[in-house]
């Protein structure tokens, strides 16, 4: 699959919304992709999520053991990638704001771990998901994957990143809108920062 052939399963889910939405970062975007509209339909949650595991096994050197996902976003397609790879799949939760392995999960020091998310926009989540991995167990986080990069490459995880598709959509600064935008009201369909 391309990035085209993505967007195309977007399109089917009725995930490509446009309006004036305040993504995760707290930017702004006239486009929003509402991955869980995907993500409730599980015929199209294995279709991206199959071609996900089938590029991750055709651009890494070193297979993963295990995937870990962010919570809440990572899990479903952390877990249907995993299904694919034939390995397990762990997620993290915020716990007093933090990601942490909970629920009796259990990653060995040296596993060769792949952390999958389902967007990736500045790369924050999966920066922090990695952080709380490698301080909590000693794995090896080997690279990273995810549906789609709003980035286009952009955003640093550190570590590779494997995306199935990847393009940049116009943000903004919240205090630097364009006309058009600022014309709408702001809608935040995510779920980082609610309460």
């Amino acid at each position: 699959m391309n990035t085209d052939d993505v967007l195309d399963v977007f399109r089917e889910a009725g995930a490509l919304l446009e309006g004036h939405f305040i993504l995760s970062s707290g930017r702004r975007s006239s486009v929003f992709l509402q991955k869980a509209l995907i993500f409730q339909n599980p015929r199209l949650t294995e279709k991206v999520c199959k071609a996900l595991a089938e590029k991750v096994q055709a651009t890494l050197d070193v297979q993963p053991d295990v995937i870990i996902a962010p919570a809440m976003g990572g899990v479903i397609p952390g877990y249907e990638t995993a299904r694919h790879l034939g390995i397990d799949s762990l997620f993290v939760e915020r716990v007093d704001g933090k990601f942490t392995l909970r629920r009796g999960f259990t990653i060995k020091p040296g596993a060769k771990v792949l952390m999958v998310e389902d967007i990736v926009t500045t790369g924050l989540s999966s920066r922090e998901c990695i952080a709380a991995i490698t301080a909590e167990t000693g794995a090896d986080i080997i690279a990273g994957a995810c549906i789609f990069d709003r980035s286009n490459g952009e955003a640093d995880i550190g570590v590779p990143l494997v995306s199935l598709a990847a393009k940049r959509f116009p943000d903004y600064d919240p205090n630097d809108l364009p006309e058009e935008l600022s014309k709408l009201p702001a809608v935040k369909p995510g779920s980082r920062g609610l309460s």
